[in-house]
């Protein structure tokens, strides 16, 4: 159980999240994820690095348990951080990151897989942001990255989920397949990466990042800052202890 890595291809470093039962993940999760992503890009021998996860499912997002077992905001402020740097990590690697996406993909699951340079999923996998029935905002930024800006919109208001053949559709999953293979293929197109010179693919990153349009790094964060507007105003508690629903506004 954690966060593990190892080394399955030549110039191809696996890390793989294991939080049973649904892989959400503990504030020290985050942290743990985003030091094996750092240390896994930093290793000259690594070219290409896999996030992949066991169980159910590929994320669940955080642990809603432990934010309620705080009563005041400590978790949520350690939260909030961890998901970040979890973020950040995966997208400031320093070589290319492959996510091999299975099962369900929500919350902080999209905000990984929307900083990763490819995907490869599963038949079965669904990506979404229930974001607004957990009390919570975040994590727009990332989705906006797999879906058009209007569908991001409604899926986001909705929390609705997209399969991955509709994401597979728009551009954004570089290939579906059957979830027995999903760990091969996530590998094989890792391999395909690793294979490019190690200097140079470095460079390829750090240049392909300079030129996003957005910086994704400070949009997470101002999201964040509703998140933790609705943690003071008591919204957060009340719409989770609805299951979604927050009754009256206040």
């Amino acid at each position: 159980m954690g966060v593990s890595t190892s080394r399955p291809e030549k110039g191809v470093a696996l890390v793989t999240v294991d939080f049973p039962p649904v892989n959400a993940l503990p504030a020290h999760g985050w942290y743990e994820l985003a030091d094996a992503v750092r240390a896994a890009g930093r290793d000259p021998d690594t070219r290409c690095v896999v996030l992949a996860a066991e169980g159910r499912g590929f994320n669940a997002g955080v642990d809603i348990k432990e934010l309620q077992r705080d009563p005041g905001h400590g978790t949520l402020i350690a939260v909030n951080r961890g998901c970040a740097e979890a973020f950040a990590a995966v997208y400031d690697c320093e070589v290319p990151v492959v996510a091999a996406v299975g099962g369900f993909c929500l919350g902080g699951g999209v905000g990984l897989v929307g900083n990763a340079d490819a995907i490869v999923a599963s038949e079965d996998a669904t990506f979404g942001l229930p974001e607004l029935d957990r009390g919570a905002l975040g994590a727009a930024t990332h989705l906006a990255r797999l879906v058009p800006p209007h569908l991001m919109r409604a899926l986001y208001y909705t929390s609705r989920t997209a399969t991955a053949a509709e994401l597979h559709a728009h551009g954004s999953v570089w290939k579906v397949v059957p979830r027995a293979e999903l760990r091969a293929a996530a590998l094989e197109l890792a391999s395909e990466i690793a294979a490019k010179d190690g200097i140079l693919i470095r460079l390829a990153k750090a240049a392909i990042n300079g030129i996003d349009p957005v910086d994704v790094r400070r949009s997470y964060r101002f999201e964040q800052g509703f998140t933790f507007e609705a943690g003071l105003s008591g919204v957060a508690d009340r719409v989770r202890d609805g299951f979604g629903r927050g009754g009256e506004d206040r």
